[in-house]
């Protein structure tokens, strides 16, 4: 945090590449790593989401920290004894200084971790999915979407800047600003943005080009959180997501698109968001809406053309052991029926909400 009150995001401290090309310590080797995420870390959602796309599930496996953390780092905690099943630790720091027995920066997920070894060869979240996109092409499935295709990567680049800077980073520097002066500053780029990216997509149904690419993965992660936290818990409260009706109808057109959806653990965002941040909700009281059965409702899309995956095809199911619960959504609906007497009855409506994989 600087002295101005803005929220400065700290650096990164394993900045390795895995590459096929033998230009990094690493190389692209098939069962050689382990992707850990957390479903709650938009940051981590994005390599969920292009693993998945481009069908490496068997090229490295992924392993899944819990919600909530403490000041020992992301830990495993939905899974059995603790542990992640495959490294064999609790808390993912442990990687990190089976790396660096000194280690002193940020605990952060993405992480690729060397699986022998146990240590932590990357968290550079930034280029991590490019290089599933351009280092892992061994592994690609059959029908893979080209998401950083050559010719369009200076727009993809251009666009993806503009979007870190103001709304994937935005959200951040308007929910842990300090200062008034910071928030303002933060609150007025983001929807600025949010207004330019609205009207790029009022006559495009993605952000580059006629299918989806990078640059629609890095927007959409943050879109998808935008009323569960963000519009409350870090202030970014102008407007909802779904009282913006681009934005919004881009951001369903996405979830109920395999390989978008069917990564999302609504439960999992808001007890991470709302259970760990204690310098803005100090409570820890996670909020039970909102309601997001709108999520499946039409989006018309389509009308505005463009191809999914281009050439390629949609990613088969999840695969088993990485399927996100389907959230349930209970409204409680309170009647009167008069036959004589006045019987008053409660029924409660249970709505699955689950994007199509």
């Amino acid at each position: 945090m600087a002295d101005t009150g803005t929220f400065v995001r700290a650096p990164l401290g394993v900045q390795e590449r895995i590459t096929a090309d033998g230009s990094s310590p690493w190389p692209v080797e098939a069962g050689r790593y382990r992707l850990v995420v957390a479903r709650a870390c938009p940051w981590a959602n994005r390599t969920v989401i292009v693993r998945r796309l481009l069908g490496l599930e068997d090229a490295f496996s992924m392993g899944i920290a819990g919600p909530l953390h403490d000041e020992r780092s992301w830990r495993f905690h939905n899974d059995p004894e603790n542990k992640d099943p495959v490294l064999g630790i609790e808390y993912l720091g442990q990687a990190y200084r089976a790396a660096d027995p000194d280690y002193s920066a940020g605990i952060t997920v993405p992480a690729m971790v060397e699986i022998e070894s146990g240590k932590v060869v990357s968290n550079d979240f930034a280029n991590m999915t490019l290089d599933f996109s351009t280092q892992w092409t061994a592994f690609h499935r059959d029908g893979a979407p080209d998401l950083y295709p050559e010719p369009l990567r200076a727009e993809i680049d251009e666009v993806d800047e503009g979007v870190y800077r103001d709304v994937n980073n935005g959200v951040y520097r308007c929910g842990f600003a300090t200062t008034q002066e910071a928030y303002d500053e933060a609150y007025s780029a983001l929807f600025s943005r949010l207004d330019v990216l609205a009207d790029r997509l009022a006559s495009q149904r993605y952000l580059v080009g006629d299918t989806i690419t990078e640059a629609d993965v890095r927007l959409w992660v943050t879109l998808v959180r935008f009323d569960a936290v963000y519009h409350g818990h870090f202030k970014c409260n102008r407007q909802k997501l779904s009282e913006m009706p681009v934005l919004w109808a881009y951001a369903r057109d996405l979830f109920q698109t395999p390989g978008f959806g069917d990564t999302i653990d609504f439960a999992q965002i808001k007890q991470h968001y709302y259970g760990v941040h204690h310098q803005v909700n100090p409570s820890g009281v996670v909020p039970l809406g909102p309601d997001l059965r709108n999520w499946l409702d039409p989006h018309d899309r389509a009308q505005l053309g463009g191809r999914p995956f281009g050439d390629g095809t949609p990613p088969g199911p999840v695969r088993e052991g990485e399927r996100v619960p389907p959230l349930v959504i209970c409204t409680v609906v309170i009647c009167t029926v008069v036959i004589c007497t006045v019987v008053i009855c409660t029924v409660v409506i249970c709505t699955v909400v689950t994007a199509p994989s």
